[in-house]
């Protein structure tokens, strides 16, 4: 009876697509084995990079589904983008600024044979205009590194900016506080960094009370651009600070210990340290000691969270050559 029901609903497959597409859809699947193989023996650079679009496409459709199921959910259930759970929250921030670079390589490929232009600039710029689903793992782990090194260009300036700020505390304690976390050489502990939260709420630090030029700095720490007016950079580092904010909620209540070795490090990258060249425990430790900050945080506050990736990741390096 068994085999007679799968024969049925094989049957009605085959009648239902006709023969004609079932035996055009067998032939197209065996020309494309036929073509990979050709390209794997004859051409081996260029079958790397075609697999690594075909996958990256197949990973694009799975998180473009599953931001669809999210979306529905949040929208049937009336549930808020803070009360999602850690993996859904981070899907879609993700997919937002993954869809916000691809879009315009998409809207250049729109006229007629541009599309071979674009092939052409994504070959040699990848990092540029691709989105990390078409990047091959070797690259992956490049490029990370190359925006580390873009990123901790700024570590310095962001630095110097705080101890020219720490003139102007006024507060004798908050002062020396805020000079010996930026001027001891290595990562200032959780507690030195909370001793100082109040100048990060209000005046000479808070969000919406930072120079101009300080907020510059902080920008490219996000892989924001600073190359736009004071006050849209202000707003935009306020709500990239707040999103933030609201994945370390998320990730509290999940508990680090519950992220897999790759989320882990993607998620130490996210917070500004260069976590290729760690171990998963040090990874981890480093994460535990950015929660313990953040999980002691107020919104207001977002401003020493945005610091944060400078405190715990520009001397994070030095501080574990000191402890050897």
């Amino acid at each position: 009876i068994k085999r007679e029901g799968k024969m049925s609903v094989y049957c009605n497959c085959v009648y239902t697509m006709g023969p004609c597409a079932f035996s055009e859809n067998l032939e197209s699947s065996w020309a494309n084995k036929k073509y990979e193989t050709f390209l794997k023996r004859r051409f081996p650079r260029f079958y790397q990079l075609y697999h690594t679009f075909v996958e990256g496409f197949k990973l694009l459709f799975q998180d473009a589904k599953e931001v669809r199921r999210i979306k529905a959910k949040m929208y049937s259930d009336g549930v808020k983008f803070q009360d999602l759970p850690y993996r859904e929250m981070e899907k879609l921030r993700q997919f937002r600024r993954d869809m916000i670079k691809a879009v315009p390589l998409v809207m250049i490929s729109l006229p007629p044979f541009a599309n071979y232009l674009v092939f052409v600039l994504m070959y040699f710029l990848p990092r540029q205009l691709l989105i990390p689903h078409f990047w091959t793992p070797r690259q992956q782990v490049e490029f990370r590194g190359v925006y580390n090194s873009l990123r901790a260009r700024h570590h310095l300036p962001v630095l110097k900016g705080l101890e020219y700020t720490s003139h102007q505390v006024k507060d004798s304690h908050l002062q020396s506080c805020l000079q010996g976390s930026v001027q001891s050489g290595v990562n200032p502990k959780v507690s030195e960094i909370l001793a100082v939260r109040r100048l990060f709420s209000g005046p000479p630090l808070g969000i919406k009370r930072m120079s101009v030029d300080h907020m510059r700095h902080i920008s490219p720490l996000l892989f924001l651009t600073p190359r736009l007016p004071g006050f849209f950079i202000g707003r935009r580092l306020n709500s990239h600070g707040l999103e933030l904010l609201q994945l370390d909620r998320a990730l509290s209540k999940l508990g680090p210990h519950q992220l897999s070795d790759a989320e882990l490090r993607q998620a130490c990258f996210v917070r500004g340290l260069n976590s290729d060249c760690l171990s998963i425990n040090q990874c981890r430790e480093w994460l535990s000691q950015w929660l313990q900050v953040s999980s002691s945080l107020k919104d207001s506050e977002v401003s020493l969270l945005l610091h944060n990736m400078v405190f715990l990741s520009a001397n994070y390096h030095n501080g574990l050559k000191w402890s050897h």
